[in-house]
């Protein structure tokens, strides 16, 4: 393998069903994507092009070879590097409501335990500016640095509320834009990859319980492990989003939409509002 060989990367955005997406994508067998994200052009960038391209070793094959890094949407600095690197790689980006996005990713690390029930703390503008939460959504800013270092049509704007509606017309359209000569439409994955509702251990008790981990690796695939997990897992409760919260997140997103709408074409008002976006 050589770095020309990569085909396309899923850039972002995080929370946006990117993992959806990309294990949709790994249906095909004329598609090969690494399980793992990789975050070479963001995170680990000094590992070198050698232990990148190991993990797509012998997997060419006239099949179509990318990956996905939810992290190359809002790092600074990666756009650069995938143009350096690879600049006639196809770029996909599936954003959601920067609203919705922020909330959900706060709900993710809720059930991890790694941020508390003081939702305004991490998503107040006023207080959460400038963290990972509400960066995540500056969508026009983070689009613009490929703008400005991609043509155009390498760059695939798709969104999580068109995927909502219609999976199949969404995936159709990532097949096109992959110009991808199998006539069958890939089949978009039925399960939800990623559920919050989905019963765990109480965040408390998971932040009091991180120093055992390392002890209990050993025997987290046991049966016996798996059963008092299960005992002790529950759905979680998470902090809601309040109408005032919400209303100084519009606030602060208000203009990056607009400019992000001017991009892509859309109309995307409705994420201000109730969530939706007009087609």
């Amino acid at each position: 393998m050589k770095l020309q060989d990569i085909d396309f990367l899923i850039i972002g955005a995080t929370k946006s069903a990117t993992t959806w997406l990309q294990q949709s994508l790994q249906q095909d067998p004329n598609i090969y994507m690494p399980a793992p994200e990789l975050h070479y052009f963001s995170r680990y960038y000094d590992r070198g092009d050698e232990w990148y391209l190991s993990n797509f070793e012998g997997q060419k094959d006239q099949r179509l070879v990318g990956e996905k890094s939810n992290s190359y949407m809002d790092t600074e600095g990666a756009a650069e590097r995938i143009r350096q690197k690879l600049p006639k790689a196809q770029l996909i980006a599936q954003l959601r409501n920067p609203i919705e996005r922020a909330y959900s990713d706060y709900c993710m690390l809720y059930r991890r335990g790694e941020v508390d029930r003081d939702i305004a703390r991490y998503l107040d503008p006023r207080s959460g500016a400038g963290g990972r939460f509400l960066n995540g959504g500056l969508y026009f800013q983070q689009l613009q640095a490929y703008l400005d270092r991609f043509p155009a049509e390498q760059i695939l704007v798709v969104l999580y509320e068109d995927m909502k509606i219609d999976a199949s017309a969404q995936l159709d359209r990532v097949r096109k834009f992959m110009k991808m000569t199998n006539d069958l439409p890939l089949r978009p994955l039925e399960k939800k990859v990623k559920d919050k509702a989905e019963p765990v251990i109480n965040p408390t008790l998971r932040r009091l319980l991180r120093p055992l981990k390392p002890v209990v690796a050993p025997f987290r695939k046991s049966a016996s492990f798996k059963k008092l997990r299960s005992i002790a897992a529950a759905e979680v409760q998470y902090a809601p989003l309040s109408a005032d919260l919400r209303a100084r997140m519009s606030d602060f997103y208000a203009t990056e939409i607009e400019k992000l709408g001017t991009i892509v074409g859309r109309n995307l008002d409705g994420w201000l509002r109730n969530g939706s976006v007009q087609q």
